[in-house]
């Protein structure tokens, strides 16, 4: 959440979050020996969250290319199920009802 002030907005909040530039900042300042390591954990999160993010863009490329082809070949299918049918009904010939008919003319 932020305040409205002036020319630019100022936090109200902390971030809860650093990215990869800030956690290197961060370490340039801080010298233990536990904040360096800390910050060389989140800096590996945010490496493999990198690749998790770029694998799952290609995933989702692939599962829409997938889509595209399995939507085209049921377009095929479904045009080819048409034809049939409209064929079916093109050869058929107007059939004699089976059953009992009364003739209402014989009274």
């Amino acid at each position: 959440m932020t305040l409205n002030g002036g020319r630019g907005n100022n936090v109200k909040y902390a971030p809860y979050a650093f990215t990869e530039l800030g956690v290197a900042m961060l370490s340039s300042v801080l010298n233990s020996k536990i904040a360096i390591e800390i910050n060389r954990n989140i800096m590996r999160a945010s490496v493999m969250m990198r690749q998790f993010a770029l694998n799952y863009t290609d995933l989702n490329r692939k599962l829409d290319d997938f889509m595209i082809e399995t939507n085209m070949k049921f377009c095929n299918v479904y045009q080819a199920l048409t034809e049939l049918v409209e064929q079916k009904k093109m050869d058929e010939k107007p059939r004699r009802r089976i059953g009992f008919v009364q003739n209402d003319d014989e009274n």
